[in-house]
């Protein structure tokens, strides 16, 4: 009779392997080829499946893992399917562009910078998206900036901290997202844990735009290319404030904690209402826009491209994404490589502000060799989520840990596919921008000062409700 082959821990080498395979063809494809990271992660998968069979792990011991990990996230799966359909409902029905609207009444000459900020905040909290702020909204208040007589660098730092403020905050957005579900936790429970950490860097980006906009108080300018969107989101949609009623139902769901499903569910239907009254919209043209997405007709391109999205189709590239790297993710805990790579990391950090500073400068590291954002948040997840909890820490302090320095960073590497992308539209290089963005360098500085001072540092005791899985039940 056969005896069934007895799998062993892997040696460092061997996980290290996996990992210097991964980010090799993450790294070629992205950076070389400009390809989406979906097949060069899923190749990366493969090779660690070949690992997996050489520790001597049975084909239907790695299809489980594959499974299990991907188990993980589901709900966070489930979270940006409907959330596609909730931004597509909310642009139809006018929501977004009356947040838009009323936030860009403030921009004044006088205080241009820190307006702008503002301005982007809102707008990419409206929408989940730092990129479609950026090469929206981002390109007209550069072109304002050049009147002022701001120095370009000056203003994409502005642009990029709010539209990175926003995309960090917005539950709206892939990243905040992806962030709890690596993790274990939910994405309501995440956000209110990034509020701290992220109100302090927020705040002081502010203070350093407002005082760097005393400098160009007395200057004034053109500003027709905001008055021409406002304008325009008039003339499409009836602007309403009581347009502002669906994300501030989807706030107070988040305060009064409501899981997040319901929660958004509860965004979908009022938004869908509001539709009805406010746009006239048809039952055929919601079911669309929550599919399909919205696509904007105005005629003018800067609120076209800004306003044509969402849709459950919409979000299909980061829930494949979230899939394949899920799938990488099982594998590698199964097998114990992450364990091995991990214990190695870690082996003489003694305190939290360490694994705190280990987990930042991972996603940083992440983001500088596997240049895209996505996998600086997924992959130091998987990584450490089992040591935070044997250490006692909740999960969102995990989560909190990877949106500030992951999500972040991302634009402050040139090579980075956010770093490119931002130098596409603003026309200004990271290396010209990155000393101005003030909220995305000062981030993970503060996450990882809170970390060793002990502030806001969320114990796994103190809210064990708000918990997805447990150590045991990955072993």
């Amino acid at each position: 009779m056969k005896e069934k082959k007895v799998s062993r821990k892997p040696y460092l080498w061997e996980a290290m392997l996996s990992f210097g395979f991964l980010i090799l063809v993450m790294a070629i494809g992205i950076a070389k080829y400009e390809a989406n990271p979906h097949i060069p992660m899923l190749i990366g998968t493969l090779f660690a499946v070949l690992i997996a069979f050489r520790l001597g792990f049975s084909w239907n011991e790695i299809e489980k893992s594959m499974f299990d990990g991907i188990y993980q996230a589901l709900q966070a799966i489930i979270i940006l399917a409907i959330i596609g359909v909730l931004i597509g409902i909310w642009l139809l029905s006018g929501v977004v562009p009356s947040m838009i609207y009323y936030g860009l009444a403030i921009l004044k000459p006088s205080i241009f910078l820190v307006a702008t900020v503002i301005i982007c905040s809102i707008t990419s909290l409206a929408t989940g998206t730092s990129w479609g702020t950026a090469g929206t909204i981002g390109i007209a208040l550069m072109g304002i900036s050049k009147g002022l007589g701001i120095p370009a660098p000056v203003a994409a730092g502005a642009i990029i901290s709010g539209a990175y403020f926003g995309d960090k905050m917005s539950p709206l957005s892939d990243t905040t997202n992806l962030a709890p579900a690596v993790s274990g936790t939910d994405v309501f429970t995440h956000v209110k844990a990034m509020l701290p950490t992220t109100v302090v860097a927020y705040v002081i980006a502010l203070v350093y735009f407002l005082f760097m906009g005393f400098q160009y108080a007395g200057a004034s300018s053109d500003v027709t290319a905001i008055a021409t969107i406002r304008d325009g989101l008039a003339a499409n949609f009836n602007i309403s404030p009581l347009l502002l009623l669906p994300p501030l139902a989807v706030i107070l769901a988040m305060a009064f904690k409501m899981p997040a499903i319901p929660g958004i569910a509860i965004g979908i239907i009022i938004g869908a209402i509001e539709g009805v009254f406010f746009q006239g919209a048809d039952f055929g043209a919601i079911l669309s826009a929550a599919y399909d997405g919205f696509t904007s007709e105005t005629g003018l391109a800067v609120i076209d491209e800004l306003l044509t999205a969402g849709g459950l189709s919409g979000m299909m590239y980061s829930i494949s994404l979230t899939i394949i790297a899920m799938m990488f993710g099982g594998i590698m805990e199964r097998t114990k490589q992450l364990e091995v790579l991990v214990n190695k990391i870690i082996g003489g950090i003694k305190n939290t502000g360490g694994l705190i500073a280990t987990t930042v400068l991972t996603c940083i590291g992440c983001n500088a060799t596997m240049p895209e954002q996505y996998i600086s948040i997924v992959l130091p997840g998987r990584m450490y989520h089992k040591a935070y909890r044997e250490r006692g820490l909740h999960p969102k302090a995990l989560s909190s840990t990877l949106e500030g320095a992951g999500t972040v960073t991302s634009a402050l590497i040139p090579w980075n596919t956010c770093g490119a992308f931002l130098y596409g539209v603003l026309g200004v290089t990271a290396w010209e921008y990155a000393r101005y963005a003030v909220f995305n360098y000062m981030m993970p500085l503060i996450v990882v000062t809170f970390g060793f001072l002990g502030l806001f540092v969320y114990k796994l005791a103190d809210d064990p409700d708000t918990v997805i899985g447990s150590i045991d039940s990955e072993e």
